[in-house]
């Protein structure tokens, strides 16, 4: 079955468009080196919680909203080859410099996750 690499972040809505182009560019330079799927999503109805809520998970602040994204592989493995490639792709080298974000990298929430129900 799938596996899928997750992704939390907060974004000040200021850098929307922004993030927009960085995530068109990932998501071709992922998409290119094999991934099956690139989603990102921005929050439409994601009220804080009592205990637990996207909001809290990030910090969120005034200003900012909650990215829900996710990329689908067709293994772990397959997974950490794209990964491989990906992380050598010249065209991420500013990227991962991690300087002119759109967003607080800090705050980002991120992990692997075999899928284990496909309907």
């Amino acid at each position: 079955m799938a596996y899928v690499d997750g992704f939390v972040l907060p974004l000040p809505t200021s850098n929307i468009e922004s993030y927009r182009a960085m995530a068109t560019t990932c998501g071709a330079i992922w998409r290119e080196h094999g991934a099956l799927q690139y989603r990102e999503c921005i929050a439409d109805d994601v009220k804080p919680g009592k205990l637990t809520s996207f909001p809290q998970s990030v910090n969120l602040q005034p200003g900012e909203t909650v990215v829900f994204s996710w990329i689908v592989y067709a293994s772990r493995a397959h997974r950490d080859e794209v990964n491989d490639k990906v992380m050598k792709d010249p065209r991420m080298a500013d990227f991962m410099k991690g300087t002119d974000m759109p967003f607080d990298g800090k705050r980002m929430i991120y992990g692997g996750f075999d899928m284990f129900l496909d309907l």
